[in-house]
């Protein structure tokens, strides 16, 4: 990961102490939460080595490490700045979104536009529907009214065969109902005497 370029421990030195160094630096940058920012070194054992900073979990060793604490800021400063090409993107997609979410609302607009003079179409187009069919049930209705009002003699199986299928190719049933459709069809032709 780091490579010591400070003067630090040698391989004579005990790399167990070093280990425990870097593991508390880690974890006092983790307690610390700092994503972007400068790790706060942990009290280890002399000649451990310097974390320079944590970036995103990555540790990072300056060079010549901070001298003093204005070194530290300045250099956490350097780190939580974004590269230009990062920041050239973001922009370029917060325009890009800006861009889509007004084509969408201007997308949106036009849709509701057209549902709604569909919509006024539709309900014109079924007004004049259930108008003409107002007109036409009103006047069979009246001619059912007129025809059921006349009794005539002898006319009774006429009107029963004027509602009546005699068709049998149209008759949509399973039944045979040939018999009932001859003995209405003899009633029709021969009226019973009175």
């Amino acid at each position: 990961m780091a490579e010591a370029s400070a003067p630090g421990p040698g391989p004579d030195d005990d790399p167990a102490a070093a280990f425990l160094a870097q593991q508390e630096s880690e974890i006092a940058g983790i307690e610390s939460d700092v994503g972007f920012g400068a790790a706060v070194p942990a009290p280890g054992p002399v000649g451990a080595e310097d974390l320079g900073a944590t970036v995103n979990g990555d540790v990072f060793q300056e060079a010549n490490g901070p001298a003093d604490g204005y070194a530290a800021v300045a250099q956490a400063d350097r780190l939580t700045q974004e590269p230009e090409s990062i920041r050239k993107w973001r922009e370029e997609q917060k325009k890009r979104l800006q861009e889509l979410d007004a084509a969408s609302k201007v997308t949106e607009q036009e849709w509701r536009e057209k549902a709604k003079k569909d919509l006024e179409e539709w309900n014109q187009r079924q007004s004049e529907q259930v108008e003409k069919n107002k007109i036409s049930n009103r006047a069979s209705e009246e001619a059912f009214v007129k025809e059921s009002k006349e009794e005539t003699p002898g006319t009774e199986w006429e009107k029963v065969a004027q509602l009546c299928d005699f068709n049998p190719k149209s008759s949509k049933q399973c039944k045979d109902v040939s018999r009932l459709r001859s003995v209405l069809l003899s009633l029709k032709q021969t009226p019973l005497a009175r």
